[in-house]
């Protein structure tokens, strides 16, 4: 095996990890923080006052990570030094489970469920279905009473099933209609009306070891329990779930690592923030629009001995690439793709451009991306969508306004996005990384 091949199948099986162990934003976010602090970075808290040595570090909030690391020119930096800022989002469509949400129908236990983000609920029925996410339970030692914790179930606890053809035959002619109230409940059982009743909050209990009552409340989503492969007779394509936009984060974590082993001799910072909820607008205390990732950005410049002056020149240099899953031309809807930009699998990042600035890519960070990846050795692609489209957006342009940076717009090449299920190049998944670790520490 090459020396190429063997980095290519070693992405690859890092990709597949990662999305495995990521059912939740709150598990992605876990397991990048678990990859860099393996690599040495120091995971500090928000409440904690911000690091003055020279280091890696990383903090989250929620479902949101960011990480940085002052180390490559110590004590010499300057403290309005510009940044080098990596995006991305932790997030996914699912189908997530209302606050009150027991209730039965013809003899079945059902939950009640709310679609999160713009998913392909089609891709969602007559799948063996599992549970993850956070839960806040009662806890006399924790701050304010609260403590916080994770939980996944990768089991077959829940399903969707579809109506057979048989009692709605017009789907074949008209196609599959959902409602999403109606029916997209999922059933994990039978017996609730004849006396035995389960409840999704006690059940919840059990997983976490609380009583019931001691459950305050939870972020509970589904998850499809199929695991992440390599596909295709020469395994040059990876099927999961969660791609858009793991396949991202992953590599976003593999390029600051390898940032901060190979440091430029450039002024830099390197950044990575993965901000979760972009899927429904980022309008949160952890979205894109929050003060995240300007307040860290700030927080890093005031505890190097730097001023609220030091900060704007540092926002005036910087430069941020904002990461998303892209449309590969598909095959069986060709005529749905801009006829002059096609995208093609296994053929490298993708510069994701739209004039009415759905994406931020303006002339000057087109070329920062594009010397990164000439740098890298990587072939880079271009994607607009066709005109009589919409075209769909990401963390880019809200991050570009809060900051004032210059902002590049990229992702990767993907079939089915939104999908329960999607899949993408495993070549591109090492010249996403390359590419993304040669912006982060430009030559």
């Amino acid at each position: 095996m090459t020396d190429l091949a063997t980095h290519v199948t070693e992405v690859a099986a890092g990709l597949c990890s990662y999305l495995d162990a990521s059912p939740s934003p709150f598990h992605a976010v876990d397991s990048a923080a678990a990859l860099l602090r393996e690599a040495g970075f120091t995971e500090v808290a928000e409440t904690d006052p911000t690091p003055t040595a020279p280091g890696h570090y990383v903090v989250r909030r929620g479902g949101s990570l960011l990480a940085w690391s002052t180390a490559a020119a110590g004590d010499a930096r300057a403290p309005h030094t510009p940044y080098r800022v990596v995006g991305a989002h932790t997030d996914s469509p699912n189908l997530r489970i209302k606050p009150r949400p027991d209730w039965a129908r013809a003899g079945w236990q059902m939950l009640g469920v709310e679609v999160y983000g713009g998913a392909l609920t089609n891709s969602w029925l007559d799948r063996d279905l599992g549970l993850s996410g956070r839960v806040a339970v009662r806890d006399a030692d924790a701050p304010g009473g609260v403590a916080q914790r994770l939980w996944r179930v990768d089991e077959p606890v829940l399903r969707v099933s579809q109506l057979a053809i048989h009692l709605d035959r017009s789907v074949r002619a008209e196609g599959l209609q959902l409602n999403d109230q109606a029916h997209l409940a999922p059933h994990w059982g039978l017996g609730l009306e004849t006396g035995a009743r389960r409840t999704f909050r006690g059940w919840l209990a059990e997983q976490v070891g609380v009583a019931a009552g001691d459950v305050l409340g939870y972020d509970a989503m589904t998850h499809d329990l199929t695991p992440a492969r390599r596909i295709g007779p020469d395994g040059d394509l990876i099927a999961s779930a969660r791609l858009d936009n793991l396949a991202t984060s992953y590599a976003a974590v593999r390029a600051l690592l390898h940032a901060v082993e190979q440091p430029t001799a450039q002024p830099w910072v390197p950044v990575v923030v993965l901000f979760d909820h972009e899927e429904v607008g980022s309008m949160s205390e952890r979205g894109a629009q929050s003060t995240f990732l300007p307040a860290w950005l700030e927080r890093i410049v005031l505890a190097t001995g730097g001023t609220r002056e030091d900060y704007l020149r540092a926002l005036a240099g910087t430069v941020i690439a904002s990461g998303d899953m892209a449309h590969a031309t598909h095959p069986n809807y060709a005529e749905r793709h801009e006829p002059e930009h096609p995208i093609l699998m296994n053929g490298g990042p993708v510069l994701k451009v739209n004039t009415n600035l759905r994406y931020a890519t303006d002339s000057l960070g087109a070329a920062a991306f594009a010397l990164a990846c000439e740098q890298a050795g990587v072939p880079m692609q271009t994607f607009v969508t066709r005109s009589d489209l919409p075209c769909g957006s990401t963390v880019g342009p809200m991050t570009s306004a809060l900051t004032g940076a210059t902002t590049v717009d990229f992702g990767a090449p993907v079939l089915s996005m939104h999908s329960t299920r999607e899949i993408c190049g495993t070549l591109d998944q090492a010249a996403y990384a390359a590419a993304l670790a040669a912006f982060l520490a430009p030559a």
